[in-house]
């Protein structure tokens, strides 16, 4: 039994011992709180409270940027992950990339999940794609994920584009990120994608039906055409497409054509635009008078039959279309206008009226000979 346990006196070490403790011995693996006291030639000396402070090498000093070289200035509390307590120098081994990269894992994790843009700063490549640096965490950009940054320039090869990216930065989503395994995938299509979705809402949002853009065909169907009016797409129906009887829209536009529409509907739920063409031309009845005239003999379809008489179309390029009344049709009594004519019948018929504000058109078979037009039959003949 010593002397200390007999006499209950303390010995004079055990002040020291208790002063040294009560720094709090670091740990390897601790995360401590401290503040910058010193920069000696790139090496960060920070007080953590132990007995002496710790260094944060040159080394991972010069793999920050600046804006992270203006979070380590003097005077600064930072959090810091002890990588040493005690190295072959005696010093404790700090790193603040340990603490930021634990930090900036749990950051990406949340752009994965709510899609969000980030900006990430292209280092290298190789064959697979791009080396890019988002936070403090290294990642990497498949070729298949770097969208328009490689546009197939003439004469550059995939390597010479990659090279010509190196320390600029992109815009990218996280599609994947996996702290156990140290693996970031990321991609600047899917940016593109996302960018291009929000252009195009806010676009959508501002459109107006009656407004008139003009657009580029971007594509052609058997039903319409769809134009690009600027982040947006809408569908000009074949029936829009001119007052002109249209076959097929291929007969009349192609990829890449320059065109007027006015934006005719908006479906803002479905996100559809129906655009016109058609409403930008003058209206034909406006210049019927100038194409036809009463009297007139012109070949008309038969397009429809009614207990008052038969609708035909004229075979012009705007199908303009009339009624035949049940007395029109014929010298005799017609008890049935199915009687005289039968749909899909081409005949020849007399304009007898033509009403350009109500936009109707009365014809005649039964005037087709009448001698009242006979000077007029030998004018337009002699034309």
């Amino acid at each position: 039994m010593n002397d200390q346990s007999v006499t209950g006196e303390s010995h004079p070490m055990d002040a020291l011992l208790d002063q040294y403790l009560s720094f709090g011995v670091p740990q390897k693996g601790d995360i401590r709180v401290g503040e910058i006291v010193a920069n000696r030639n790139g090496v960060l000396l920070v007080d953590i409270g132990a007995k002496s402070e710790g260094i944060i090498p040159a080394e991972e000093v010069e793999q920050l940027d600046t804006a992270q070289n203006k979070l380590l200035a003097l005077g600064k509390e930072i959090r810091v992950f002890v990588v040493d307590p005690e190295d072959e120098d005696g010093n404790i081994v700090l790193s603040y990339l340990k603490v930021a990269e634990e930090e900036d894992w749990k950051r990406v994790g949340e752009l994965m999940k709510s899609g969000e843009q980030c900006e990430c700063r292209v280092t290298g490549f190789n064959r697979g794609g791009l080396l890019v640096r988002l936070f403090n965490l290294r990642g990497f950009m498949p070729a298949s994920q770097v969208g328009s940054a490689v546009n197939g320039s003439r004469g550059a090869t995939s390597e010479q584009q990659y090279q010509s990216l190196i320390g600029t930065t992109m815009d990218a989503c996280v599609l994947e990120a996996d702290q156990a395994r140290g693996r970031l995938i990321l991609s600047a299509q899917e940016a593109e994608k996302s960018t291009r979705n929000i252009l195009r809402q806010e676009r959508m949002d501002n459109l107006q039906e009656g407004e008139i853009y003009e657009g580029e065909v971007i594509n052609v169907t058997d039903f319409g055409a769809f134009v690009d009016i600027g982040e947006i797409e809408g569908l000009v129906h074949l029936s829009e497409l001119s007052h002109k009887h249209v076959r097929r829209p291929q007969d009349v536009l192609s990829v890449g054509d320059h065109v007027k529409v006015s934006i005719l509907n908006i479906d803002r739920e479905r996100q559809r635009i129906a655009l016109s063409m058609k409403h930008l031309e003058p209206d034909p009845w406006e210049q019927i008078e100038d194409l036809y005239q009463v009297g007139q003999l012109t070949q008309v379809t038969i397009t429809q039959l009614a207990k008052y008489g038969a609708f035909a179309r004229i075979d012009d390029d705007y199908r303009f279309e009339g009624l035949i009344h049940i007395s029109e049709l014929s010298e005799e009594h017609v008890r049935r206008p199915n009687d005289v004519v039968k749909k899909g019948d081409q005949v020849t018929a007399r304009i007898i009226r033509i009403d350009v504000d109500q936009k109707q058109i009365g014809l005649s078979l039964k005037q087709v000979s009448s001698e009242k037009y006979v000077d007029l039959d030998l004018e337009m003949a002699s034309e």
